[in-house]
């Protein structure tokens, strides 16, 4: 999940949370989009006084469930592919964004409304039997509870979409959210311990310093639940993948965009890659990812190891934009060939920022056999 953020964005977004605080009866899906809105525009410009991703820390749970307020953007990311007792298939998202507005910490105030802190959601589910792909946003100030995060819990919410431990410190998890005629009611279960993303959980962006997150990942998490479309309800069941990252700075000037992929294959293997485009339209050497084999290693992906090539490209009816739409994503070092096929094209999401984040099918051969497997593709700065 990763252009450039200036102090016009953050303050459209100071004032769209106060406005929404305000005026609770406008819909998040009325708010016009930012001129060029492109997601990446999140990222990666210093601010001063915020910590910076330096070196490897120590990671501690629950804590680092929590939130990181000293760093600039964090992200509870939450995807997954599911079906129902038919075999009918769907996929959601459901993610919580944290943005810092200061690098101050608020001390105790007796106002419950001052906050420093303030954070987005965004959910959306993908029903390939119907064709339709459903979004929504939503934000908020932390302030008198509206939205935050907790560090003694896995808790993390906005308004009524939550994602909250069922027990007393982290797993199974419980998410729910609702948008109108579609959302979502899942518990998650963990198969794979957290794995350390990059080096021992620092995923550097580009060479200079501080232009990193922390980014750990559960890559394989049993999901069961229950779906709402349209007035149907559908039990679900199948698996999910969640990430966490935060940072304050994270992507280089001559970077553009990403391509992420978060792929879970029949082997029960799992791979994350993500590849960096420069504003030259060419790939960039900060690249990386990792293979996580059935027996719980890890092996480092680095960009000369992984060849991503676009084989198809789709033409958005809403942006205009052409996303790529099917991809040969090969590992020569580990006898991997893979083409990845999106359920459908259209998963675009047109919020107050605009990507592609959808579901995927894998099929290809490892060692040369045969191999499936599904996941979830995000597209930004195109």
């Amino acid at each position: 999940m990763l252009k450039r953020t200036t102090l016009l964005t953050v303050t459209l977004l100071i004032a769209l949370a106060v406005f929404i605080i305000w005026h609770p009866w406008k819909q998040p899906s009325t708010i016009e989009p930012v001129p060029d809105n492109a997601f990446s525009k999140v990222l990666s410009e210093e601010d001063e006084g915020f910590d910076r991703v330096l070196q490897p820390r120590k990671f501690s749970f629950p804590d680092d469930y929590g939130p990181h307020p000293r760093y600039r953007t964090e992200w509870w990311y939450f995807t997954g592919n599911l079906s129902d007792f038919a075999g009918r298939k769907f996929g959601y998202e459901l993610t919580f964004f944290r943005f810092a507005l200061s690098p101050v910490v608020n001390a105790p105030s007796a106002s419950a409304w001052r906050s420093s802190q303030m954070y987005m959601a965004h959910l959306a589910l993908t029903d390939v039997a119907s064709g339709r792909f459903y979004y929504d946003e939503r934000f908020s100030r932390t302030g008198n509870g509206l939205a935050g995060a907790q560090s003694d819990r896995y808790q993390v919410w906005l308004y009524d979409w939550s994602a909250s431990a069922e027990g007393t410190t982290d797993f199974p998890l419980r998410l729910r959210a609702k948008s109108g005629a579609f959302g979502i009611d899942l518990r998650l279960e963990t198969q794979k311990a957290a794995v350390l993303q990059g080096d021992r959980g620092l995923s550097r962006k580009s060479v200079e310093p501080g232009n990193a997150s922390y980014y750990y990942s559960f890559t394989r998490m049993p999901t069961a639940g229950t779906l709402s479309v349209s007035g149907k309800e559908f039990p679900v069941s199948g698996e999910s993948w969640m990430d966490r990252e935060w940072s304050t700075s994270a992507l280089a000037e001559e970077q553009a965009g990403w391509d992420w992929f978060a792929l879970q294959l029949s082997d029960n293997s799992e791979l994350m890659f993500f590849q960096f485009r420069r504003k030259d339209g060419q790939p960039d050497s900060n690249s990386s990812g990792a293979l996580f084999p059935a027996d719980g290693a890890q092996i480092p992906l680095n960009f000369g190891d992984v060849t991503v090539n676009v084989l198809d490209s789709w033409k958005s009816p809403h942006s205009n934009i052409s996303y790529p739409s099917r991809w040969r994503l090969s590992i020569p070092s580990k006898n991997i060939e893979l083409e990845i096929v999106p359920l459908l094209n259209d998963q675009e999401l047109n919020l107050l920022y605009r990507y592609w984040e959808g579901a995927v099918a894998v099929r290809g051969t490892r060692d040369n056999n045969p191999i499936t497997g599904q996941g979830y593709v995000e597209l930004t700065g195109y």
